[in-house]
């Protein structure tokens, strides 16, 4: 068997640069929860999106592994409009309810689906029955939980803490088991 620890990041200070966007005071002690939880998993390797606020989220365990995070493009966080939306609630709500829909400069569900289900594949074809933890962010994990069981959608997306973490067991390629390890102190 496979896990895959899907991290989304803790909470970030927003500016409108994606890539270079830091954890919170909050963030960082949040990280730190997080990297006590996995402690506990015999993690073997950790991967993650090009974005800081995902990498900070995951470093801890990297380090308490003795391990380089591994950057994969693919993790990174759905790009919904090339400009930031006016109304996010009514942009993000749209492209769930139309996989196929995209805003200008977007990506739709489905286009962000396949690059997160691919990433995801090539992890686990490259690190399998081993524990990876996977920095991510929230709609893509979502997405890319969705692919292999469609009860993780845009309400289960809403309810999501952040950070958050969920574990997925996978037989080869078939998840075969979810379970959510994320609590807040």
């Amino acid at each position: 068997m496979t896990n895959l620890y899907f991290v989304r990041h803790a909470h970030s200070i927003y500016t409108p640069d994606e890539l270079n966007r830091p954890l919170s005071e909050r963030g960082f002690i949040d990280a730190a929860q997080v990297t006590n939880l996995l402690e506990k998993e015999e993690i073997n390797m950790v991967v993650s999106s090009p974005y800081k606020r995902a990498v900070q989220t995951v470093e801890g365990i990297a380090k308490y592994i003795n391990r380089n995070i591994e950057i994969i493009d693919g993790l990174k966080e759905r790009t919904l409009t090339k400009d930031p939306a006016a109304d996010f609630t009514f942009a993000i709500t749209k492209v769930w309810e139309d996989f196929s829909f995209s805003w200008k400069g977007g990506e739709s569900n489905l286009v962000a689906q396949k690059r997160g289900v691919d990433a995801t594949y090539d992890i686990l074809e490259r690190y399998k029955d081993e524990n990876v933890v996977i920095g991510t962010h929230g709609n893509l994990m979502v997405l890319i939980m969705n692919f292999f069981d469609n009860q993780y959608d845009f309400s289960f997306w809403k309810n999501l803490d952040m950070p958050d973490i969920y574990k997925l067991t996978f037989d080869g390629k078939a998840l075969i088991n979810v379970e959510r390890l994320w609590e807040r102190n």
